[in-house]
């Protein structure tokens, strides 16, 4: 036998090993589906603490950044892409193959990409997540509710230089499948920590973190920041900003120079530029 035929014959056998690694789901019923739904519905971890993912770029990137799956769906017409990913999922994996119009049931995109995941992220107390306060600036979303806007400040904050994220009460859920979509991947790498404001504060003043809080046109421009680390940049609720219990708590109140007819920027767009901003003064000093 040539060695063409040598290497059909093996890449034949590994794609039945593969496809045997599938196993059906005909019906609602099966456990880790209802699963699934009820982390997609209700964004939250599952009673395992799994949280649920969808779509080939959050699995490649879950894959990327060394994290196990409890479990793996793929659609029927999925299964070319399957074959490629099952190569790279640990066989402790449990991996299953669903009907279209089951799996398109289940998961909350208009369009479906047909593989969808339960996996465990990492978990972070506020101690731990301070622990690289003197390595980059603690992100702290107080009180915001548009998944699309944490999202972005997540993967913002991954790309410059944030310690990690606090979620303090009145947040969107992590687990949101459109915060997990718009992170792109970054949740799965930043310290990400859920603490109730009247928790974290307390701990940031001990540590010696110094408080900054955004606002749309009162406060210290932009360019005229000290970013000397400890510090923590407090990004509040999209309509009504930070609280006044939180703001008379903050060190310093900071704004972004901009038009004067236009009220204020998107939160995810503001945090993206604070965060720049403290990643390019921090490179230059």
């Amino acid at each position: 036998m040539n060695k063409n035929a040598k290497a059909i014959q093996t890449e034949l056998r590994s794609r039945r090993d593969q496809t045997e690694r599938l196993r059906p789901i005909a019906g609602r019923h099966n456990q880790r589906l209802k699963e699934l739904r009820f982390a997609f519905r209700r964004a939250e971890l599952t009673p395992q603490g799994e949280c649920a993912i969808e779509g080939v770029k959050l699995v490649e990137e879950a894959l990327r950044s060394g994290l196990h799956f409890g479990s793996v769906f793929f659609s029927e017409s999925a299964r070319p892409l399957a074959e490629k990913l099952l190569r790279q999922i640990s066989a402790r994996s449990e991996t299953f193959i669903l009907p279209d119009a089951l799996f398109n049931s289940i998961v909350p995109s208009d369009s479906p990409q047909g593989v969808a995941a339960l996996l465990k992220l990492p978990s972070f107390s506020a101690d731990q997540l301070l622990e690289h306060a003197n390595d980059g600036p603690v992100v702290v979303a107080a009180g915001l509710q548009d998944p699309g806007n944490l999202g972005t400040i997540l993967r913002s904050a991954e790309a410059f230089g944030a310690a990690g994220i606090s979620l303090t009460e009145g947040t969107v859920s992590p687990y949101n499948w459109k915060v997990l979509r718009g992170s792109a991947g970054s949740i799965f790498r930043l310290p990400v920590a859920q603490v109730s404001s009247a928790v974290l504060i307390p701990l940031l003043k001990a540590r010696g973190v110094r408080l900054l809080a955004t606002s749309s046109h009162r406060g210290t421009p932009l360019p005229q920041i000290a970013w000397t680390l400890p510090l923590a940049i407090f990004i509040g609720n999209e309509g009504a900003g930070l609280s006044p219990e939180l703001t008379r708590q903050m060190d310093e109140t900071m704004a972004i120079p901009h038009a004067g007819q236009v009220e204020s920027l998107n939160a995810g767009v503001a945090a993206s530029i604070v965060l720049y901003e403290a990643a390019r003064s921090r490179k230059s000093s």
